[in-house]
């Protein structure tokens, strides 16, 4: 496990670019606008899984890009969290910009956060890493998507939007290393694998959900924290409308328990409105050319 020692080295000792090797700079400018630089875009991979949300990526996870996530990830160079965490903070801005025509309560629709100022009591955009396997967190000595996402969320309040970052959920079982697994393995392999904490449940009604990480491959993890965070959510509602029932009391929101379309109006708050990354593979379908123009500055 890192010490101390070593991460006051890396914010205060001359360094090489993570990205390209220039001497003396944790990231060079170049290196900086090929990871956030250009417009963040939705982002398909395929195959598509199941369940997969809306996902927005800050660039292509290549070269340049790729060496940075790396360096962050499994070298522990934790001076590139602010870096990393401006580029995801761009991708999430795009994902809200992009649900501006969702149901109404959820964020960047009529009357919800779509980017602006924060305050005027609405609930904040609640950014839910995916986690990593605890072995690897222990092996790494650090969780770089919980740190890139901190990065991500300060970021967001400084440009006015109301953000926090929500870590609810768990792996329930181990999971095999996804490295060279296929996208239908990666599927088998992760299917059932996250739960939230306790009380997590209640914790993701405080606001609008968008699932983070720091690199989209298959989707599959994404897919699977977006279906953990739905099912605790929806058991949580079916709990209290039971108790509703039991108790005799009054709803004035419907019946959200067998009417999706009334959960979603009635319930912004907890809803996953889409998710983002700081880069996705190069291989994903793109809405326009914008990611693979990124790759190609890169070379």
């Amino acid at each position: 496990m890192r010490g101390w020692w070593q991460d006051l080295a890396d914010l205060v000792l001359p360094a090489e670019c993570a990205g390209c090797g220039t001497p003396r700079t944790v990231l060079c400018p170049r290196c900086r606008a090929a990871l956030a630089g250009g417009v963040p875009r939705r982002v398909r991979p395929v195959p598509e899984p199941p369940g997969l949300p809306a996902v927005y990526a800050a660039a292509a996870y290549a070269d340049e890009v790729r060496a940075a996530v790396l360096a962050h990830k499994e070298r522990g160079l934790i001076s590139l969290a602010a870096p990393l965490g401006a580029a995801l903070a761009g991708a999430v801005r795009a994902g809200l910009r992009g649900t501006a025509a969702g149901p109404p309560g959820t964020a960047g629709a009529p009357g919800g956060h779509g980017g602006g100022p924060a305050g005027g009591g609405r609930a904040p955009v609640l950014l839910v890493p995916v986690p990593s396997a605890r072995q690897a967190v222990r092996a790494r000595g650090h969780d770089p998507t919980r740190r890139i996402a901190l990065a991500a969320a300060a970021g967001l309040r400084r440009g006015g939007v109301a953000a926090r970052v929500l870590a609810v959920l768990r792996q329930r079982r181990g999971v095999s290393d996804q490295s060279g697994l296929g996208s239908r393995q990666r599927r088998e392999n992760l299917t059932g694998a996250l739960t939230t904490a306790p009380h997590g449940a209640a914790l993701l009604r405080a606001g609008p959900v968008v699932l983070v990480d720091d690199l989209m491959t298959t989707g599959t993890s994404l897919a699977e924290a977006a279906r953990a965070v739905t099912s605790a959510v929806y058991a949580a509602r079916v709990r209290e409308e039971m108790e509703a029932y039991r108790t005799g009391r009054s709803r004035k929101e419907g019946n959200p328990v067998y009417r999706a379309s009334e959960m979603r109006r009635a319930y912004g708050a907890g809803h996953v409105i889409c998710a983002a990354v700081v880069a996705a593979s190069p291989d994903s379908v793109v809405e326009n050319q914008e990611l693979t123009k990124n790759v190609h500055r890169c070379r």
